[in-house]
């Protein structure tokens, strides 16, 4: 645990080499190991700080009208300097893609290269309503006693392919979603970073799963024609859950997107 002016955040550091810094997303249950802990051994070369954003995990609560997304960076750029880190990759799913993108967009000195898996923050002109996977989430987050089944329910939209939505995962993200239910406004203040868009001036590379249910495909035109140097790449038979559900597949994008060959591994 770390002390970041008003919040104590909860951080994995592990590995040696160049720093990438892991944002997980905002599903009931989520922290950073839960998102990314078996992505982890694919980026031994790498110091790997995988944070529990404010408000999940073992992280305190925002005490905060500000919006979530950018609270949350700030503390994360606060993070980085108590950890000795100028500049690192930021690797983010879903809400912590939208974080990862308000850092790049603040604090431009401080990203090197951008993964954004789904993220949010950029909401078309028509929402909502809301996608299945959101109108779940949403439900789950305004539930004072939510239920295991409700959780299942949300962890099977989270893949295609539902036999990875296995009964160990659905209760391990059961058990932390009663240790740390968030107490939020339904839906959310995350923030809006569309108008900021053209600030990101880091490479960033979009990867999607061609039939997410809680940040559909649709959505990633208005980021890749605002962010001036943004590339997308596409997963079928692949929901929300892309580093979980295509693990080697997104290891090996990430890796070689990280040392500056993301084209070649998309054309190839």
């Amino acid at each position: 645990m770390m002390d970041v002016g008003d919040t104590r955040l909860a951080y994995t550091d592990v590995g040696a080499g160049s720093p990438i810094v892991w944002l997980h997303g905002s599903g009931p249950g989520a922290t950073g190991m839960s998102n990314f802990g078996g992505n982890l051994a694919a980026f031994e070369d790498h110091r790997n700080i995988v944070v529990d954003l404010p408000g999940w995990g073992r992280s305190t609560r925002p005490t905060t009208d500000e919006p979530l997304i950018f609270h949350a960076a700030e503390r994360v750029c606060d993070a980085m300097t108590a950890l000795g880190i100028e500049r690192a990759h930021l690797v983010g799913n879903s809400y912590g893609g939208a974080v990862a993108m308000r850092m790049a967009m603040r604090h431009p000195e401080r990203v090197e290269r951008l993964v954004l898996m789904a993220p949010g923050g950029v909401l078309p002109a028509d929402a909502p309503p809301w996608p299945k996977g959101l109108e779940h989430l949403f439900a789950y987050m305004a539930d004072e006693k939510p239920s295991r089944q409700a959780m299942a329910e949300f962890v099977r939209l989270m893949v295609f392919d539902e036999a990875l939505a296995t009964e160990s995962l659905i209760d391990e993200r059961y058990e932390s979603s009663l240790r740390a239910h968030p107490e939020l406004p339904i839906p959310p203040n995350f923030g809006d970073l569309t108008p900021d868009l053209h600030r990101v001036a880091a490479p960033t590379l979009l990867v999607w799963g061609r039939e997410d249910q809680t940040v559909p495909l649709a959505w990633a035109s208005k980021i890749l024609e605002g962010v001036p140097d943004a590339e997308l790449r596409v997963l079928p038979h692949c929901r929300h859950w892309v580093q979980y559900e295509r693990a080697d597949e997104f290891n090996h994008i990430v890796s070689e997107f990280l040392r500056g060959g993301a084209s070649a591994a998309v054309e190839g």
